[in-house]
């Protein structure tokens, strides 16, 4: 059992990873990477939110979407059940973070709709796994949307200085780096 569970921890986060592989959650990938530790605020935000979501939702649809023959509901269930949390998360940065409540701006109530966190929990009720994978499947989601956004900003970081032609600077150069991240990445599906 252990072992699963770590090929699934393993998979949903190198291998399968939701922006690299599955091209989930690229708004703030993009758009939250050009700071390291504004990315590590929001992808402890995000591990936060996708680990918490997949367990509540798991729950929620073994217990009573699919009991009382609901399951219709779930992409609102778990919609509003994301939002619930991403509330969570904006009220605990706003009052003990405030520097990075700011520096996230926008793309922190967006995580609501950020398609990673609605994707993961539909994928682990979709793949009928039981509670504790899905919330080893979120937790490896959500790491793994945490180690591309710090890569990138990172990488972003360093390049910031760097003598670029005009027509690669800015996003030519990030979308660059992106497709180069997903290639090494790539890599990872050989230990599988």
């Amino acid at each position: 059992m252990s072992n699963s569970l770590f090929l699934v921890l393993l998979t949903t986060a190198l291998i399968n990873n939701v922006v690299l592989s599955q091209f989930l959650g690229i708004c703030p990938f993009l758009g939250v990477s050009k700071n390291v530790k504004t990315a590590a605020g929001m992808s402890g935000a995000v591990i936060f939110v996708i680990t918490i979501a997949s367990a509540v939702s798991s729950l929620l649809y073994d217990y009573l979407l699919v009991r009382f023959d609901l399951t219709y509901l779930r992409t609102i269930v778990f919609i509003m059940v994301i939002a619930f949390l991403v509330q969570l998360v904006e009220l605990f940065l706003k009052k003990a973070i405030p520097p990075l409540y700011q520096s996230l701006g926008v793309f922190l109530p967006l995580i609501t709709t950020n398609c990673a966190v609605l994707g993961t929990a539909l994928t682990n009720v979709q793949s009928g796994n039981d509670f504790i994978t899905s919330v080893v499947s979120g937790i490896g989601t959500a790491v793994g949307f945490g180690i591309a956004i710090i890569i990138m900003a990172g990488v972003r970081e360093k390049s910031e200085t760097n003598d670029f032609p005009d027509s690669f600077r800015g996003t030519p150069a990030v979308l660059m780096t992106a497709c180069l991240m997903s290639i090494a990445f790539y890599g990872f599906g050989m230990l599988a």
